[in-house]
């Protein structure tokens, strides 16, 4: 079967390999899936790429990409039989494995292949996995939001479009920042109230005048921690809460901690790598109940062929993107 693979970490177009491996076989409690669909995530480019000084291989090689959407093939010990010909989406394929869905098959434990509904396309299901389970932790990990003001930063980001779109179907109030007209043209899209151009606008005073000075908003789902932690805590109400998923332009940031006190702030870190099986349940119930009824959009860049996969981890690197990298597997 034909498959991608490194097996040192570097630039893409020096470390991936194309070709043919034998392709692998399920255990007990997994599932093998022919994969239609592998989505690029940027920590899939930055496992590859040795982000943070982190060049060791936990494998000898891996075939990357933690998401991606196909029909189960075959299924190993303690697994219904009756799956086996189940449209999927996958998630989190490589974490603490080697083998991803950057290949004709993939297999994973079987929870992690989530039902497809038949009306929803192998391409919105590998958009599926670590963005729209991370948007739903940030929002929903502190209790309801209806009623509520939630804040999204980066707003047609992977990981914001979902959050702005569960927000708004959980009955909250949403406002977005962007950085240019073609995203805030994209999280309107996904339900944004209001628009914030931070790039052009003082972030603080036109949520002043957006929610009133006395109000502020409830919670912030939050893209970049660091270099946006002192506008939250100016506009967050008593008692508010950040839910934060990444901080790469500031990744060491001081904590205001007499401010964030006074306000009974909570910090929340979202990293889905980690979250607790409960809450990936949570979020996978609550991904399928909305492509059920066909209640959430997903925003595609471009899906590249299988054999151009170096310039789709390019394009995901470069972050100029708007919508998801994917990958023709067949």
């Amino acid at each position: 079967m034909k498959a991608v693979w490194y097996e040192r970490k570097g630039p893409a177009r020096e470390v991936l390999v194309i070709g043919e491996r034998e392709a692998p076989l399920p255990g007990p409690g997994e599932v093998r899936v022919r994969v239609h669909r592998s989505a690029v995530n940027p920590s899939d480019t930055k496992q590859r790429g040795g982000a943070r000084g982190n060049i060791t291989m936990p494998f000898p090689f891996v075939v990357p990409h933690q998401d991606g959407a196909g029909v189960i093939e075959s299924v190993g010990a303690g697994v219904s039989p009756a799956r086996i010909g189940e449209r999927v989406w996958i998630y989190e394929a490589t974490l603490g494995r080697y083998w991803g869905t950057a290949a004709e098959f993939s297999v994973v434990p079987s929870h992690k292949a989530v039902a497809l509904p038949a009306t929803v396309s192998f391409d919105a299901g590998a958009c599926m996995g670590i963005p729209a389970m991370t948007a739903h932790r940030c929002v929903m990990a502190d209790g309801p939001v209806a009623g509520k003001t939630v804040l999204v930063t980066g707003g047609a980001g992977a990981v914001g479009y979902y959050a702005v779109q569960i927000a708004r179907l959980e009955g909250a109030r949403v406002i977005a920042t962007v950085s240019r007209e073609e995203q805030a043209v994209r999280a309107r899209d996904a339900g944004a109230h209001e628009v914030i151009n931070y790039a052009t606008e003082n972030v603080a005073e036109r949520l002043k005048a957006i929610t009133g000075e006395a109000a502020g908003v409830d919670r912030v789902v939050e893209v970049a921690f660091g270099a946006n932690l002192a506008t939250s805590v100016a506009v967050l109400k008593t008692g508010g809460v950040i839910a934060s998923y990444a901080s790469d332009a500031v990744p060491d940031p001081a904590l205001p901690f007499w401010p964030m006190l006074g306000k009974d702030l909570t910090l929340r870190c979202v990293l889905v790598y980690a979250m607790s099986r409960e809450a990936h349940d949570a979020a996978a119930q609550w991904i399928s109940d909305a492509l059920q009824r066909d209640a959430l959009k997903h925003q595609i860049h471009r899906v590249f062929e299988f054999d151009d996969i170096a310039s789709a981890h390019e394009a995901t690197e470069s972050m100029k993107q708007v919508g998801k990298v994917l990958i023709r597997v067949i």
